[in-house]
């Protein structure tokens, strides 16, 4: 693993099972031989979160059609992210991680400083998973505006190189 915990390309995606917003259990390994668009944010209807999730739900249809799904993971509940959804007519598959264990396990958990002050909190990061379980990409500190082009363009990219 790479120095803040955040995991290499070429190394295997952790597996998880998490809650989706109706309470679901999704497991990773459910979308073995797809692409797995998997991005960690903070918090539901912040903006940069909501930002993110709008880019991503507009795209949602290019990601289908490159053979990928979206997820997003935040430590929100599942009630959180079912009225986040309803609210914001998002399109991407949101699971909550309370105990915060898959954000742990992927690196995102970290000590974050804000206006002096230190806290524990998720960097913003995003995970291209390769149809066979394997990190194709990594995006860390990502700036919302505009991040899921860059996704959508790599895995394109991904796709025609294969």
């Amino acid at each position: 693993m790479a120095e803040k915990g955040i995991i290499e390309p070429g190394k295997k995606a952790p597996e998880f099972t998490l809650p989706d917003k109706d309470e679901n259990p999704v497991s990773l390994k459910d979308f073995r031989g797809r692409w797995v668009v998997l991005y960690f944010y903070p918090k539901d209807n912040t903006p940069g979160c909501t930002t993110e999730a709008l880019e991503f739900t507009e795209l949602i249809d290019r990601f289908e059609e490159s053979g990928a799904v979206v997820i997003g993971i935040s430590p929100d509940s599942p009630k959180s992210h079912r009225n986040f959804c309803e609210k914001k007519g998002l399109k991407v598959t949101l699971l909550s991680d309370r105990e915060k264990e898959v954000l742990q396990k992927y690196g995102v958990w970290q000590l974050k400083k804000m206006c002096g002050r230190e806290s524990m909190g998720v960097v913003r990061t995003t995970y291209l998973i390769d149809p066979e379980g394997r990190i194709a990409h990594v995006w860390e500190k990502v700036k919302a505006k505009g991040h899921a082009r860059q996704v959508l363009e790599e895995l394109e990219r991904l796709n025609k190189a294969a």
